[in-house]
């Protein structure tokens, strides 16, 4: 679409000489003006071609992508006619009979009410009443509801009735950014429509095209700007960009976009994520500090390191988002360079970091002490080595030297910016102000192993291990898990089982238990309740049982020299897991180690 076929809505302001916002201004007219929703008009075009039109719909997705606006766009076209036309039609080539009344909101058969300001049973008696009537001069009385989520729950009963079957003459649109807070009893009577994001390819064309329409000169890198910053919201963009047309005068250039936002300079903001890589914490710092005398804004300053590290991720790991029109020539330049220097596991640390810091800078008394405080965070935590190094280091006879600072890197190789992977050796990783670790010991401190039984068929079990083993075999984990959690052994022979049951024990348990033990043995035995012994007799259940052995098991690794070494080179790390590694794996990270981290694995030679 050419600049000058870009829909202009004068309006009655228009006449009287009043100037009219942007986003008024070039408020779509007509399907064909909607940016973005491809499939809705499709599916809406085709409902028309064959006559399937519904009697409800409703439209839902983030502010400034058109709900309201597609709802009058559809009242028109419910209601279009000219000389030639009498009957609905989504190809609308000129303007009909109806249509500029409907698109201004004052016709009188297509009714707004904002459920934002009407929101009782009342205001929906006063449209069921009216919907009896036929239009007065329109083919169809249309009702658009905007932000119907904020209806009451009475005003929704009430209009159930009359939404499943309304008039012929009768259509109703709805409007909500709160999909989620409609009754499934309104949306089952409504066919649904998520209008979509726009995208920044689609929202930049469609800004240049305004802004030569009204004669502005505006920055490439303005532009790229304006349309992150509006997040998918076309009325947000034009918002912004009607507020830096005013600020300069005619022309928009890329500093009065950050200084309308608050924004630092992008390749200021590449600097300080440079210097937090290296772990240069007062150069840090200092950058940080001339960026907010500048005027950014704290918690916007985290925002945009977070998003740039989303950047490198993305050009590590997908080379065409190079491509993407919203990235600056520098974004793609020293993006890239980060891309190749950085692990994926330093990024996706630095993205946690940053991500839990925008948090706590937008709820701080003092932003710009909470926003030091993350950067000091994310450089410490570049600054300090991998798990794996140390593990390397305390083998290699360093366990002395364990609580000594990571080595100072060359000079041309930043801290926590380290080249690639070598052949053989575990990359390095940005780690945690945390710093858990996984630590695997040898098989003494295994809690209550569970092998499965392998007794012959003639042979019952000989003890309640043995029985839990049997459940676990035939699938039953309801079973499984009382035995485990709700019962002490009193007593206990093959055939006869004296048990005491816990509080939170199902009172059908022992019948359950005869009946699976009859049917996996072929012997009937005997189940007996006793009652619960006195603490000092009590014999624990499976789970008790097994998790004093685990306390036992960590209590005894984390007195081992090795890694009591491993705990003081990390501040606040914790044994979080305590496990026998299979002879293959002597240095694998355990199975349920999160994607992406390393842990520290140490075996008995070690230990």
């Amino acid at each position: 679409m050419a600049a000058d076929d870009i829909s202009l809505d004068p309006g009655p302001a228009a006449a009287a000489g009043a100037y009219r916002v942007l986003a008024r201004k070039y408020r779509p007219q007509s399907f064909m003006d909607l940016i973005g929703q491809e499939p809705m008009v499709r599916t809406l075009r085709n409902a028309f071609a064959t006559g399937r039109i519904h009697q409800a719909y409703i439209f839902t997705g983030v502010r400034g992508v058109g709900k309201t606006t597609t709802a009058r766009i559809l009242a028109r076209a419910l209601n279009y006619e000219t000389e030639t036309i009498r009957q609905p039609a989504i190809d609308m080539p000129e303007p009909g009979l109806h249509c500029q009344a409907i698109m201004e909101s004052r016709h009188v058969d297509v009714i707004e009410m904002d459920a934002a300001s009407n929101t009782s049973i009342d205001n929906v008696r006063e449209i069921i009443e009216a919907a009896r009537y036929k239009p007065v001069s329109a083919r169809t009385k249309v009702y658009i509801i905007d932000e119907v989520h904020m209806l009451s729950k009475a005003a929704f009963n009430g209009l159930l009735k009359t939404l499943e079957e309304p008039p012929p003459h009768v259509k109703f649109l709805f409007a909500t950014t709160e999909i989620r807070k409609v009754p499934v009893t309104v949306l089952s009577r409504c066919q649904r429509f998520d209008l979509r994001r726009i995208e920044m390819p689609a929202m930049i064309a469609y800004l240049d095209r305004i802004a030569e329409a009204e004669a502005v000169r505006v920055e490439p890198e303005a532009m790229a700007l304006i349309a992150r910053a509006s997040e998918g919201s076309m009325r947000d963009a034009l918002s912004l960009l009607d507020q830096v047309i005013a600020h300069g005068g005619g022309a928009v250039r890329a500093e009065e976009v950050r200084a309308a936002l608050g924004l630092a300079d992008r390749a200021r903001v590449i600097d300080l994520f440079e210097a937090l890589m290296r772990g240069e914490i007062a150069a840090a710092l200092e950058e940080f500090a001339s960026q907010y005398d500048s005027g950014a804004d704290p918690a916007a300053i985290i925002t945009d390191l977070a998003e740039f590290v989303h950047v490198v991720t993305r050009l590590k790991l997908v080379p065409d988002a190079a491509r993407d029109p919203a990235l600056s020539e520098t974004e793609r330049r020293r993006g890239g360079e980060f891309a190749k220097a950085l692990p994926i596991r330093a990024l996706t640390m630095a993205w946690q970091i940053l991500l839990k810091g925008i948090g706590e800078v937008q709820a701080a008394a003092r932003p710009r002490i909470a926003a030091e405080m993350v950067l000091v965070r994310l450089a410490y935590a570049a600054e300090l080595p991998s798990p794996a190094e140390v593990i390397r280091e305390l083998k290699g006879g360093a366990a002395a030297s364990a609580t000594s600072r990571a080595p100072v890197p060359s000079a041309g190789e930043p801290r926590g910016m380290a080249p690639q992977q070598q052949a053989g050796a575990t990359p390095p990783r940005l780690v945690s102000d945390r710093g858990a670790m996984r630590v695997e010991a040898p098989a003494h401190a295994e809690p209550l192993a569970r092998a499965e039984a392998t007794l012959p068929a003639p042979a019952l079990p000989g003890s309640l291990p043995e029985i839990v083993a049997l459940a676990e075999r035939h699938r039953d984990i309801r079973l499984q898990t009382a035995l485990e959690r709700d019962i002490r052994v009193v007593a206990f022979e093959p055939g006869r089982i004296e048990i005491a049951l816990l509080p939170a024990a199902e009172a059908d348990l022992p019948n359950r238990l005869a009946k699976a033990l009859l049917d996996w043995t072929g012997t009937r035995w005997g189940i007996s309740i006793a009652r619960e012994p006195a603490p000092d007799s009590r014999v624990p259940t499976l789970r008790e049982a097994r998790e004093a052995e685990r306390q036992a098991g960590r209590a005894g690794v984390q007195n081992n020299p090795a890694v009591r070494a491993v705990l003081d080179r990390f501040p606040g790390a914790e044994i979080t897991a305590v496990r026998e590694p299979a002879a293959a794996d002597h240095l694998a990270a355990p199975d349920d180690a999160p994607a992406g981290e390393d842990a520290a694995t140490f075996t008995e030679d070690d230990l």
